[in-house]
């Protein structure tokens, strides 16, 4: 294994995974929702920028070609766990993300099974674009989720006459309270729509991949 820069982001991705999740254990909310925005967005970011820099550069590696993987895995499924919890199992979010996380782990599984032909199964630009619309909806998510936390900070911190002055007030500039009620509430029905379609194209996917790989499932006569 060389530590190139590539493999340095594709690690630094996978550490950040659970990192998504451990910052609802040691930092309030909205500011755990906000940090674990940011995590995930430059995590993602470091999804493009590895592969690139190992294309552009010559240093592709067995080691990044294994770890990738993994670590989008790794990303995806632990976000979309911490959002299932935020969002009080919300069957909006819960049935998509459940489809996502089976085919995750289907797929996962396939792949240790057919080991080194796995390799010979290659990845589709669907699957990119997949990959591409699961990142995009889980920030989105967490953006609405994150706003939702400020507003009803806000709430919470303001009288009932201050608290309604504001939300009469309308979109002025500077009316946290009234712009996180009504981006939070837009950003969520953008997020839950984006996660649904993240989740019909890995199902797609993951079945185009499950009939790719039936040659090499076919018992030897």
């Amino acid at each position: 294994m060389s530590w190139t820069l590539p493999n340095i982001l594709t690690v630094v991705r996978l550490i950040a995974a659970p990192s998504v999740a451990l910052v609802f254990a040691f930092l309030p909310r909205p500011l755990a929702d906000w940090m674990a925005l940011g995590l995930f967005v430059a995590a993602s970011l470091t999804d493009f920028l590895d592969g690139y820099l190992a294309r552009s550069w010559g240093q592709t590696s067995k080691f990044g070609a294994m770890l990738d993987p993994i670590a989008d895995k790794a990303m995806v499924v632990t976000a979309l766990a911490v959002i299932i919890a935020l969002s009080a199992l919300d069957p909006l979010i819960l049935v998509p993300a459940a489809f996502i996380l089976f085919r995750e782990v289907f797929v996962s599984g396939l792949r240790e099974f057919l080991g080194a032909d796995a390799g010979k199964l290659a990845v589709t630009k669907l699957a990119k674009w997949k990959t591409t619309a699961q990142m995009v909806a889980i920030a989105v998510l967490f953006v609405a989720l994150a706003l939702e936390q400020t507003h009803l900070m806000a709430f919470h911190s303001l009288t009932r006459e201050a608290y309604q002055a504001a939300m009469d007030a309308g979109p002025s500039d500077g009316n946290i309270v009234w712009r996180s009620a009504e981006w939070g509430v837009s950003l969520g029905v953008l997020g839950i729509a984006l996660i649904w379609v993240a989740s019909i194209l890995t199902l797609i996917t993951g079945f185009d991949y499950f009939r790719k790989s039936l040659p090499f499932l076919r018992e030897e006569t």
